[in-house]
């Protein structure tokens, strides 16, 4: 048996049942993170045979060829090894980096393929003769571990150790703790002096903060959790989990965590360090993104002490290299929607894909034979290659219009190549001309140039390739987001388009309006409320509004007078227009702060208490106006925000579900794609999945993929692969 970078290759002589057997037992009885994509077989003579029957050895991996296996991702610490993490007789206790063949680290230590201990960053740590008996033998649960280790020979905990460090963490100290993928900004959870400090130090006003708990019953004191919500929480890949708060705080939760919002953020220790930190300290803690505001995650030690060593107070690090960094995941638990038996929306979300789930592949109905780059948005980058039969997604980069976040993805699209074995041929890219990753592609020159991808296009493309949709089978594709570049050159965001993988014919949208300020309009939601009261209530009502919110508002106003005036159909600045003129935020910290709020309001309010009568009809071009109107009248009216947030919310969703109905029936269509980042809202899709699922059309949604912008890059290589020659 030998391991090369085209996979599993084993000799095996015997009776024809007996080697019958073992064909069907690798597939049956695989290890437990073991995906087997396909047994190849062929009969060779048995004459020569190198191995003496019921003789078993494993030889030298060797390079040859590109690589062809997918690369693991890493996995949480499994049951076996926290038993031996919890035992004093164990010569594993209490050893922070314990793991076996079923878990421990992978994506973010290996270097390069084959994945052996020598192309990993464990190769600075020789095994003792203990952990390389274990190693060597087929019958333990290490056996051929590459991460291997033990206090004797392994990596170790720096200053001020584990007790240190909860002792720092129970007095209300804020530590940077290196984790697996990168380092966790860390502080006690109960703690508001504590938490408030961190969002100081760390620039990050509202963002809510995960909060790392110590099991399944400390999770549901504080969340409702579905099955399927405890499932994620609990698997091998230990994303964080968003979930409903419970009513109180039995906890004592500090109010900073998430102010304002009826969700919080939750995960499982993942690592035998996080594990015993939690233990050890006796509380939750806040476990955020080692960096200060949008930066990238820091992974390595250098740049760690210089970039988080003014924001802590003590630094708990450790000996074993990280060489690419992984942010951790996240899902949002949502409840299954659906009407009858047909069930619409998956109960798990993903959010952002990285640890644990990077760089697992994505299967493509029909394999292309060009090597392809795709290089993604400028917002949630994440790169992508084509290859065969496999989109393989690289873990969350960040927003490229950091500096630090440019370097990242620089530095993912080498480390995804080289590891995947793609040697780009073709590069897909957005349209947009200043986003960075299309300036990066613009200065490529490869054999099969640039393919330009529509960025509503790849998100819809995106939701087709996560469901193995053949590439000429189109479907009616609702792509609601913020901003993307329009082949017309406006900005679309509020789209219904005819789509398959080759292609997509626009077929309608939402009225446009002015754009004023571009990205600052993202940042300043009061700005697009000004621009929807003038177009749906009348230039006195923009006045008014504006008058009352910012003194820039008669610029803003003259702006989207002008003749020429940049449009655009975002169905995301339309939320965030409603929440500025309920009086929610006229100005937010992080991206759609305002349509969440608007959303958390809409939340509160049973199904049967929504009110009717909210203004919006079906059409090819779909006009808010009349609903935004409403919504200004029922606020000046005294009608509480809840009630006017759950109206607009289902009024917009039934309008633009008929919309999409009606045009996949003219184009003669059965299914319809959801996708865009506006598609996070879980009212919205609620209402558009009950109307769409009522009407007879089947429904795709996001489930493994992101369906906001860290899904474009797999929306673009799937286009690429489909158009590419």
């Amino acid at each position: 048996m030998s391991n090369d970078s085209e996979g599993v290759l084993i000799d095996a002589f015997g009776a024809e049942d007996a080697l019958d057997d073992l064909g069907r037992r690798l597939v049956g009885e695989a290890p437990p993170l073991a995906l087997v994509n396909a047994v190849e077989v062929t009969e060779v003579p048995a004459d020569g045979a190198g191995a003496p029957p019921g003789d078993f050895r494993i030889v030298d991996s060797r390079a040859a060829g590109a690589p062809a296996v997918a690369v693991p991702a890493d996995v949480a610490t499994c049951a076996d090894c926290l038993r031996e993490l919890a035992d004093p007789a164990d010569r594993r206790y209490r050893y922070p980096f314990i793991n076996c063949t079923n878990c421990g680290p992978r994506y973010t230590i290996i270097q390069s393929i084959p994945y052996d201990r020598a192309s990993t960053t464990m190769a600075a740590f020789p095994m003792c003769d203990a952990c390389r008996a274990e190693y060597t033998d087929p019958t333990d649960r290490r056996f051929h571990a590459e991460p291997n280790a033990c206090p004797v020979c392994g990596p170790h905990l720096s200053a001020p150790g584990l007790e240190g460090a909860a002792a720092a963490l129970r007095d209300g100290r804020i530590l940077a703790v290196k984790g697996l993928g990168g380092y966790h900004l860390a502080c006690d959870a109960t703690d508001e002096a504590a938490v408030a400090e961190l969002r100081r130090r760390k620039a990050r006003d509202d963002k809510p903060f995960a909060v790392m708990v110590r099991d399944l019953d400390e999770a549901r004191r504080l969340c409702e959790l579905s099955p399927a919500a405890e499932e994620a929480l609990a698997s091998v890949r230990r994303p964080i989990v968003l979930a409903p708060r419970r009513p109180g705080d039995e906890a004592g939760l500090a109010p900073g965590i998430a102010p304002g919002l009826p969700e919080l953020g939750l995960m499982l220790p993942y690592t035998p360090l996080h594990h015993l930190l939690v233990e050890e300290a006796g509380r939750p803690l806040v476990m955020t993104s080692g960096n200060l505001s949008d930066e990238p995650i820091a992974h390595d030690d250098a740049d760690a002490i210089d970039r988080l060593g003014p924001l802590v107070d003590a630094i708990l690090t450790h000996d074993r290299a990280i060489h690419i960094r992984c942010d951790d995941s996240v899902v949002r638990a949502f409840q299954t929607i659906g009407v009858g038996k047909r069930r619409l929306l998956s109960e798990t979300q993903m959010i952002r894909r990285s640890r644990g789930f990077a760089p697992e592949p994505i299967r493509l109905v029909r394999p292309t034979s060009t090597h392809i780059l795709a290089v993604g948005a400028e917002l949630k980058n994440t790169v992508a290659v084509a290859k065969g039969a496999n989109v393989i997604a690289s873990h969350h980069i960040g927003d490229l219009e950091h500096l630090a976040a440019y370097r990242s993805f620089l530095q993912a699209v080498d480390h995804l190549c080289d590891l995947t074995g793609v040697t780009p041929e073709v590069v897909a890219h957005d349209l947009h001309p200043e986003y960075l990753s299309t300036k990066f592609a613009a200065d490529l020159d490869l054999p099969g140039g640039a393919v330009p991808v529509q960025h509503h296009h790849a998100h819809v493309a995106s939701c087709l390739a996560e469901h193995g949709r053949p590439p000429d089978r189109p479907v009616l594709g609702v792509a609601f987001d913020g901003l993307g570049m329009g082949d017309d050159g406006t900005i679309w965001g509020g789209e219904f388009l005819v789509a398959d993988l080759t292609g997509y014919r626009r077929v309608g949208h939402l009225r446009p309006v002015p754009l004023v300020g571009g990205n600052l309009a993202i940042r300043e939601p009061w700005r697009m409320a000004v621009v929807w009261a003038r177009e749906a209530v009348g230039r006195d009502e923009a006045e008014r509004f504006g008058a009352a919110t910012d003194e820039r508002w008669k610029a803003v106003l003259a702006l989207a007078e002008q003749p020429g005036a940049l449009l655009t159909t975002s169905a995301g600045r339309l939320f965030d227009a409603v929440a500025a003129l309920l009086g929610l935020r006229a100005r937010v910290t992080y991206e759609a702060q305002a349509a969440i709020a608007l959303e958390a309001l809409a939340s509160t309010v049973p199904d049967s208490e929504v009110p009717a009568g909210y203004p919006i009809e079906a059409a090819d071009v779909l006009d808010p106006g009349p609903l935004v109107a409403h919504v200004v009248h029922e606020r000046d009216a005294g009608t509480p925000v809840p009630l006017i947030a759950a109206g607009f919310h289902a009024a917009l969703g039934t309008a633009a579900a008929a919309t999409a109905a009606r045009l996949a029936a003219a184009s003669g269509l059965d299914t319809v794609a959801l996708s865009g980042g506006v598609f996070q809202n879980a009212r919205l899709s609620a209402v558009m999945g009950r109307h769409l699922t009522a009407a007879g059309l089947t429904v795709l949604v996001h489930r493994r993929v992101p369906c906001n912008d860290g899904g474009i890059s797999i929306g673009q290589a799937a286009v690429a692969a489909a158009t590419a020659s």
